[in-house]
């Protein structure tokens, strides 16, 4: 038979989508052309493909080939499509049977000596294929990483001769090693942190409903180390979480480890970072810190020194958990549902009370903080100096065991109730979720607008003390709740307290 159809998947932003591969050979004068919006690393896939036939030993047609890539609007980038041009090469010169390809699709880019090199995005793939009801053929590598998604039938070779012994139902491929498990990582523990219990009580409201926080303090007073800490008392990803944080990974051409597969991401990129590096971008789109940061943490330390155009691309990613990235070729769309942790001197000088920067110039460094991003921060709190001899003392501080129970029982409770974390409520789901009475919320109604605050900050204000309130196992949120949310706007007092 003269044509072969096999079935292959492109890399379009997080999804793969389902990509026709047909080969025609037909009479006329040696030509090898491929059609179907193919990028020059495909175009090159010709080369690769002839050479990794000849020296497996298969007979290369001399006639005229034609490779379709279907759909033809679709742009295909990358080598992964050697080994299903080679297979429909191979079934198209009557070297295999069609019918073997049946249930079966195929990726990997072909070395010369006809090995199967690794490709960038396995995980989706993967996915794709479970969705589609068929077995996928991946590099081993990539097979390695693809079995970790549950109920797909994932294939590893090495070599294209193996491919073709497979599908003769001579011999099976070779079996796929289980992941080399890393050593488990501990994380960081509260009990190193000597002190500072606001702002480990803060800490703990934000890991229980996934809320933004912001520190602010003086150098050495431990921000870096609580950040870091954070990770340690939050829930672990459900499967459906880890799943969708390996796919970014995965096209990132990253990996994640067995060992940390249910462990948050942490993140945290120098001040140096473009806004292409946050947000992701690229001719062909690529995530950023945002999207590598989703289901976990985004930890931005020096905040100020971070350009303002920078943190202001980080504004509708806060407000929407996705970041869409446009180019002139290519439109992408990244999940970010991220948890936003920054930590900032209030001062160029470390301090804005040790005298040597005016307030004007306090003020000019504050600025660079645009007012709509710092009004996106739920928990803004002080984490001042340590008082004399608390370095000193040999006091045991908790540990994050105990103050992740608490967090897991407070995000349980938001589970059973509205499906996820607070800090995602919605408008209208804080009505049903969150009810205050008539005169607590006249309450807060009358502080936001005494204090000139935002609706936004009105309604992350009731999220953050319906955490407080799960924390202590409450199912009505109280005055007291509320004012200790109220509490949590460090920054916003001390930029009023420089303009008075």
């Amino acid at each position: 038979m003269s044509l072969a159809v096999v079935y292959s998947r492109a890399r379009h932003g997080l999804d793969a989508p389902l990509v026709t591969v047909e080969v025609h050979i037909s009479n006329g004068l040696p030509a090898f052309q491929l059609v179907g919006l193919p990028e020059t690393s495909v175009k090159e896939s010709r080369d690769r493909v002839r050479s990794a036939m000849v020296n497996s030993g298969f007979a290369f047609p001399d006639r005229k080939i034609t490779v379709n890539l279907a759909p033809a609007d679709l742009p295909k980038e990358g080598g992964r499509f050697d080994l299903p041009i080679a297979l429909g090469i191979i079934v198209a010169s009557g070297q295999l049977a069609e019918k073997s390809l049946q249930g079966y699709e195929f990726c990997g880019e072909l070395a010369l000596s006809g090995e199967i090199r690794t490709i960038v995005g396995e995980i989706p793939v993967a996915i794709a294929c479970r969705d589609a009801g068929r077995e996928v053929v991946l590099p081993m590598l990539n097979a390695q990483q693809a079995q970790q998604v549950p109920k797909v039938a994932v294939h590893g070779a090495e070599h294209l001769l193996q491919v073709h012994s497979f599908l003769l139902a001579q011999q099976p491929l070779p079996a796929i090693p289980a992941l080399p498990l890393r050593e488990q990582q501990h994380l960081p523990d509260l009990a190193d942190v000597k002190g500072q219990a606001h702002a480990k009580r803060v800490l703990e409201i934000a890991a229980a409903g996934e809320h933004n926080l912001l520190m602010l303090g003086p150098a050495g007073t431990g921000k870096s180390m609580l950040a870091q800490r954070l990770p340690g008392i939050m829930p672990p990803l459900t499967e459906q979480e880890a799943l969708a944080t390996a796919a970014i990974y995965s096209i990132a051409g990253l990996k994640r480890n067995l060992t940390d597969w249910q462990q948050r991401p942490f993140r945290s990129p120098h001040h140096t970072s473009s806004a292409v590096a946050l947000v992701g971008g690229g001719s062909v789109p690529r995530p950023g810190e945002i999207s590598l940061s989703h289901h976990g943490i985004l930890f931005l330390d020096e905040l100020p020194e971070f350009p303002r155009k920078v943190l202001d691309v980080l504004r509708e990613p806060l407000e929407t958990g996705v970041v869409h990235i446009s180019r002139a070729a290519r439109q992408a769309e990244f999940p970010a549902q991220f948890q936003l942790v920054a930590a900032l001197n209030p001062s160029p000088t470390g301090h804005h009370q040790d005298g040597r920067a005016t307030p004007e110039q306090v003020m000019r460094y504050l600025n660079r903080l645009s007012g709509p991003f710092i009004d996106r921060i739920e928990l803004q709190i002080e984490v001042p100096l340590l008082p004399k001899g608390m370095l000193s003392q040999h006091t045991q501080e908790e540990s994050s065991a105990s103050v992740r129970e608490r967090v897991l029982a407070a995000r349980q409770l938001q589970l059973a109730r509205q499906g996820k974390a607070n800090a995602r409520l919605s408008g209208s789901e804080i009505a049903d979720f969150c009810p205050l009475q008539q005169a607590d919320a006249r309450f807060l109604e009358d502080t936001i607008h005494r204090f000139k605050l935002s609706a936004r900050t009105y309604h992350k204000i009731i999220k953050v003390a319906r955490s407080i309130a799960d924390l202590q196992q409450q199912a009505q949120i109280s005055r007291a709740h509320l004012m200790e949310a109220l509490s949590y706007r460090a920054l916003e007092r001390l930029l009023s307290y420089l303009k008075s």
